[in-house]
């Protein structure tokens, strides 16, 4: 059994402080071909997920908050904001399920944040056609700056 509790939220938010991105998984799947992919991503205030969708395959993707603050974007295909959640425990909001397809990305609001993740395996990265074209890439890290402050001002 893989517990999840309060010394595995600790002990992967700080190897997600380490990271460059900012943040690290932790998988309760034991194989990269398995079925359901689950697990918990711990992530700082900073850390870039690129709008993305999953297409080709089609996976839903649910989300579930364990601590901290999120902002959780859905996107039209032109990049505009069609409608934004904050997922906070404190306040009440657990999480969301997001149908395959759907443009989504999200912002973290507050230090020590940890998602429980779960979506439809095997594990395969995204392919370029699943990255938002009107995001900016990873790699310009002044553009990203500048969309994530973007982002957080809409909430």
């Amino acid at each position: 059994m893989k517990i999840i509790n309060e010394q595995l939220l600790n002990e992967t938010t700080e190897k997600a402080k380490q990271s460059p991105r900012l943040r690290m998984n932790y998988n309760f799947h034991d194989r990269l071909d398995d079925p359901l992919n689950r697990l918990i991503n711990a992530m700082e205030p900073d850390t870039y997920l690129r709008p993305h969708r999953h297409l080709n395959p089609d996976k839903d993707e649910s989300f579930l908050i364990l601590r901290g603050r999120i902002a959780l974007f859905i996107f039209d295909n032109k990049g505009n904001i069609a409608e934004y959640l904050i997922l906070d425990p404190k306040k009440g909001v657990y999480g969301a399920d997001i149908k395959a397809g759907v443009w989504h990305g999200l912002v973290v609001l507050e230090a020590n944040t940890v998602l429980y993740e779960a979506k439809h395996g095997p594990f395969a990265p995204l392919s370029p056609d699943n990255f938002a074209p009107w995001s900016p890439e990873p790699e310009d890290a002044e553009e990203v700056k500048k969309y994530i402050k973007w982002l957080a001002e809409t909430v």
